[in-house]
């Protein structure tokens, strides 16, 4: 005879409920491997990303940080740049520089070329991208890449082109003015001390206007047709359509380029004013980085150059963020 054994209570409940947790142990024991690889991908991709990063972070820090690092320390010193001896004045070089009258004429030069040239060179710009982009001109690639060639151009060539144009004898704009039977209006225009600034602003407006007005080009190409469709049935001229659609539609990348222009202005106004007057007559063109290169090269007085590096560098920083602050507004969007 065969006896049953019965479970005792609650047996079966247990093996149940035992068999019901096997599942979800199984799924948390897979979700938690798909998180340890996902965390392993994540730190995989990281250290994928910095090295990549690396070799670009060395270079930076070795040919911006340090030397602009050095050039703090440097201001800090009475030093002619070759000899090893360097005696520390701390903040002497930069009392210095309020004395200095030609340091204070080259940061007025400085400060006159930015704002005449950064006025002219955007107005331009914006009132030609306006016109190529908004007006049925037969020819208007043609006019794209000529106004465009200057910015291919070195600057150095430039230089001698205009050099060769303000020529007082030979050049293209007093020969002009003779075949005019204008005479009178001939001038030297790289030797007269109140004229000399505004060849060179010249010059620096025929470099930059193609660059900027290709970039407001590519802006204003992608406004909706519609929205001008839409403003021209309610009776907006085109200057109101300029104001109240373009303008506005276009303010970031004007916002980038004005901050862009103001710190690259300072760079070309050097290389322009280096290669077609020196500074002269008289220090009459001279700017900043012109000033900084005589004292620190040619003078040997390569702390007080420093000195004038870091005035540089401190009133860049400060014009960008100014620039920054004061056209700063809601993105808008179409």
């Amino acid at each position: 005879m065969t006896t049953l054994s019965t479970p005792p209570p609650g047996s079966t409940n247990r093996t149940s409920d035992t068999a019901a947790k096997e599942p979800s142990t199984r799924r948390s024991r897979r979700g938690a491997r798909s998180a340890s690889a996902r965390l392993g991908r994540r730190r995989g991709n990281t250290g994928f990303v910095l090295a990549c990063l690396l070799p670009a972070l060395v270079l930076f820090a070795v040919f911006m940080v340090y030397p602009t690092m050095n050039v703090f320390r440097t201001s800090l010193y009475t030093w002619g740049g070759f000899s090893p001896d360097k005696d520390f004045v701390g903040l002497d070089n930069f009392r210095q520089l309020l004395d200095d009258d030609q340091f204070v004429r080259a940061f007025q030069n400085t400060v006159a070329l930015m704002v005449v040239v950064t006025v002219v060179t955007m107005g331009m710009g914006l009132f030609l991208a306006a016109i190529m982009t908004r007006q049925r001109l037969r020819g208007r690639n043609l006019y794209r890449f000529v106004l465009y060639i200057p910015n291919v151009l070195s600057v150095v060539v430039i230089a001698a082109i205009f050099s060769a144009v303000y020529d007082q004898d030979n050049g293209l704009l007093n020969g002009t003015l003779r075949l005019l039977s204008l005479d009178g209006l001939q001038q030297v225009w790289l030797g007269n001390q109140d004229i000399v600034l505004y060849s060179v602003a010249i010059a620096m407006v025929w470099q930059s206007l193609g660059y900027y007005m290709v970039l407001y080009m590519a802006g204003m190409a992608s406004i909706p047709e519609e929205l001008y469709e839409a403003s021209a049935l309610d009776g907006a001229s085109a200057t109101r359509q300029f104001f109240s659609i373009t303008l506005p539609l276009i303010w970031q990348s004007l916002r980038t380029t004005l901050t862009f222009f103001v710190m690259s202005a300072v760079n070309l106004s050097f290389v322009l004013v280096r290669a077609m007057t020196g500074g002269g007559p008289d220090g009459s063109s001279d700017v900043l980085l012109n000033y900084m290169y005589r004292q620190a090269y040619t003078n040997s007085s390569y702390g007080y150059g420093m000195a004038i590096g870091v005035v540089i560098f401190a009133f860049s920083f400060l014009v960008s963020l100014l620039v920054n602050r004061a056209t700063k507004r809601e993105p808008l969007q179409f």
